[in-house]
């Protein structure tokens, strides 16, 4: 129920070539309570009034010369997306043929010349009524859908915690450094764009690919850890790291976390099949394992590790060159070479610190 002060206090705008007109409608509407009023003798100014003064109820003459009734109608509806326009319209001729123009063209109600003092004033409450009810609808309709985003935008902030955690899991156990994940999931991201993939498909492999190695968690420290060359048996050990880690990722039809598991089971796949857990080969390999396979072995080439001096550059590079059509996706490697100074540029301001190295070692 609208509060009649409320009423009283909605911006009323009349349209009238007739200025008689207008002063006759106006002190009605002021004997009567109505506070914010607005008029105009020139219809071409009406949108700009509706617009700018936030008008409740527009009181409209149709016959009028340059622009009539009709064509204001028509002016704004043009303007207005689903909103309730508020008009009333006023006529001295309300023809059937006038009537049903009129309403086609948005009019709500009708009040005819000349006026009935008390049928016009209620026509105005009754109409005020229903436009500040859909008002208020549509404000609390806006809160509500400005709340449910509020809400998923902190479950997704949630989401994208816990899967940050998750790759530092791994982190953890492993012998990298959080700047390889860093390095590695940005060289990714920027690798899918140049491929021409999604700016979403881009963005989940930029947020899954610190995952890539969160199997490692399953994997036993004596091997994990092992300073020296493993064995056959721990080899094959060391290789379920894929499974464990698609495993983890498992049972969700998100997006992110498909993407995720995708690369956590596919990154150590190979072009030419030669790869695991499945021997895939070519693009049966998901692009998300083939795009982080790339940024991963180029950026743990270039760096050095307390068991290992970095690669050069030139010598990184070549390494990927050999390996078209073997390790790696060839096509992926030439647009990884053409977006090379973007990958060093990022690369350079984010070097390995020694804090991160003592921890690593």
């Amino acid at each position: 129920m609208i509060a009649k002060q409320e009423i009283l206090n909605a911006n009323i705008l009349l349209v009238d070539d007739q200025l008689v007109n207008i002063k006759l409608l106006e002190k009605m509407l002021r004997q009567a309570g109505f506070a914010s009023i607005f008029s105009t003798t020139r219809p071409q100014e009406v949108k700009t009034l509706y617009f700018a003064n936030e008008i409740d109820l527009i009181l409209l003459d149709i016959r009028m010369p340059e622009m009539d009734g009709f064509e204001v109608m028509s002016q704004l509806q043009a303007e207005i997306e689903n909103d309730y326009l508020p008009v009333l319209v006023v006529t001295a001729e309300l023809t059937s043929q006038t009537r049903d123009r009129a309403l086609s063209s948005g009019a709500k109600d009708f009040i005819t010349k000349p006026f009935n003092q008390s049928e016009v004033l209620q026509r105005i409450r009754n109409m005020l009524e229903v436009r500040l009810l859909h008002k208020e609808i549509r404000l609390q309709n806006e809160t509500l859908e400005q709340q449910v985003r509020q809400r998923t935008q902190q479950l997704e902030q949630s989401r994208l915690e816990i899967i940050k955690r998750l790759g530092r899991a791994a982190e953890y156990k492993d012998n990298e450094t959080g700047n390889h994940i860093l390095r590695m999931s940005h060289f990714a991201h920027m690798l899918a764009k140049a491929a021409g993939l999604s700016q979403e498909q881009s963005d989940n492999i930029l947020l899954a690919a610190p995952m890539h190695d969160i199997g490692k968690i399953g994997i036993p420290d004596h091997i994990l850890l092992k300073p020296g060359k493993l064995n056959p048996d721990e080899w094959e050990i060391m290789k379920t790291h894929v499974n464990i880690g698609a495993d983890l990722l498992d049972g969700t039809d998100i997006p992110l976390l498909v993407t995720a598991r995708n690369i956590a089971l596919s990154h150590h796949e190979k072009w030419d099949g030669s790869g695991y857990p499945q021997g895939l080969k070519g693009e049966a390999i998901p692009i998300e394992g083939r795009i982080c396979a790339i940024c991963d072995v180029f950026d743990a080439l270039t760096s050095e590790r307390p068991y290992k001096k970095a690669w050069p550059l030139e010598e990184a590079v070549a390494f990927l060159r050999q390996q078209k059509g073997k390790h790696f996706d060839p096509e992926l490697v030439d647009l990884f070479e053409s977006i090379l100074d973007d990958i060093l540029t990022y690369r350079a301001a984010h070097l390995d610190n020694f804090s991160d190295q003592a921890r690593s070692a």
